[in-house]
């Protein structure tokens, strides 16, 4: 069983927006509860090259802002290993900065669909160079003088709009970009505390060119998207009680608490409070015996796609049939996750069917060990951790290592709660 409390790490979406915001803001800015993820390093590591005074101390990051338009020719590669939210985002900074950059990250981000966001910057004037009509790296991009863009999104994705939004910062008049779904919104959230000039009408964005951008104190929320696997480890071990500190709750990205509720968990938010403008609470989560079914589609998938992984875990220890659908976005993750899910539940036991945009479950399951590839996918690796408290033998994954991405220290802090 778990139990006890313990603080959250910092929430990788956030972390990343911080160093990138602070590196074209004018002035000190600190980042408290940063994530030390690999993938937040990585955008860390490019934005020095690019001439920024990042510094480390513990949890704290201490940013020295070149400004607007201060970020400097990098005289090296950028390397974005496993982060597609540094490359995504990271290219709407550069298309509006005058220099020429090259862009490459490792295997996985060299499966990943770039023209989502090379598409609408290309429209807006910019130069992009790259594989496949720079759908793949290695990309280069040519920055410089920017046009305004009305664009309505063919895919829900807080990484596109992200892009546009910041380079709408450099563009010649206003721009407008309509979402089809709302996505995770910490971009507008944070960059107007740094004084983007940003309005938010339901799914339509406005986006005012500024001349500059000012440093900001900045704490980072826990991330509950690292809290859904201890939340589905509780739920489904028996006699598990913990509390999860220091939760963000922003709207855009609780479907796994909604989700946990409609399957009849037994999870509880307190002590909720707004911090920087992102709300913030506590989690306590305990044992569930009488787990149901539920089906999750559309409206929803933005708000938890990146906890379907562990959702398909728990939708095997719930009674009924659970079905998950229009989550086609999983087949562009670090892995194609529809894919590895499916497979390796097969390997454990479960009864799940796979679909072209998701995957059929049908519960309650009782699963045996066996060895999971992982596909080098931190949230693969995580979500089969978890059986690991309930499975009749062990299951072992083959990279452990991959978890560092974006929760290093997860097992320690299992191996602390386990009782």
């Amino acid at each position: 069983m778990l139990k006890g409390s313990f603080e959250l790490i910092g929430d990788k979406s956030i972390s990343h927006r911080a160093v990138m915001f602070s590196s074209i803001s004018k002035g000190d800015n600190k980042i408290s509860n940063f994530l030390m993820g690999e993938d937040c390093l990585s955008t860390i590591s490019c934005f020095r090259k690019m001439g920024v005074d990042i510094q480390i101390d513990g949890k704290d990051v201490y940013v020295k802002g070149n400004g607007l338009y201060g970020l400097k020719r990098p005289k090296e590669i950028l390397d974005v290993g496993n982060s597609g939210t540094t490359i995504r985002l990271m290219m709407g900074i550069l298309a509006g900065n005058k220099f020429d950059a090259t862009l490459i990250g490792d295997n996985s981000i060299a499966k990943r669909p770039m023209k989502r966001v090379t598409d609408p910057l290309r429209l807006m004037g910019c130069n992009i160079e790259g594989k496949d009509d720079a759908n793949y790296i290695p990309i280069k991009i040519y920055g410089g003088d920017l046009k305004a863009i009305d664009y309505h999104m063919p895919v829900a994705s807080a990484q596109v709009k992200s892009a546009l939004i910041l380079a709408s910062l450099y563009a010649n008049d206003t721009s407008f970009i309509y979402e089809k779904v709302k996505s995770r919104n910490h971009t507008e959230i944070m960059l107007k505390s740094f004084g983007a000039d940003i309005n938010v009408e339901n799914l339509k964005i406005s986006v005012n060119p500024v001349n500059e951008l000012f440093s900001q104190d900045i704490y980072v929320p826990g991330d509950i998207s690292s809290a859904a696997f201890i939340i589905v480890s509780a739920l489904i071990t028996k006699g598990s009680e913990v509390i999860i500190k220091n939760v963000g709750l922003n709207e855009t990205r609780t479907g796994i608490i909604d989700v946990v509720k409609n399957m009849n968990g037994n999870i509880e938010i307190i002590n909720e409070r707004l911090v920087g403008g992102e709300l913030v609470g506590d989690l306590l989560v305990r044992y569930t015996k009488d787990l149901c079914a539920t089906t999750i589609d559309k409206d929803i998938i933005p708000r938890l796609i990146d906890e379907i992984p562990v959702i398909a875990v728990l939708a095997t220890q719930a009674e009924g049939t659970t079905i998950i659908k229009d989550a086609q976005e999983l087949k562009v993750k670090e892995s194609n996750r529809i894919k590895s899910m499916v497979e390796n539940l097969k390997i454990l036991g479960a009864d799940i069917e796979e679909l072209e945009d998701g995957m059929i479950i049908k519960g309650k399951s009782k699963l045996n060990g066996g060895k999971i590839k992982t596909f080098k996918d931190h949230r693969i690796a995580m979500a089969f951790s978890t059986l690991n408290l309930i499975s009749a033998e062990k299951i072992k994954l083959d990279n452990e290592d991959c978890i560092n991405v974006s929760f290093p220290g997860y097992f320690d802090l299992i191996k602390s709660l386990t009782k």
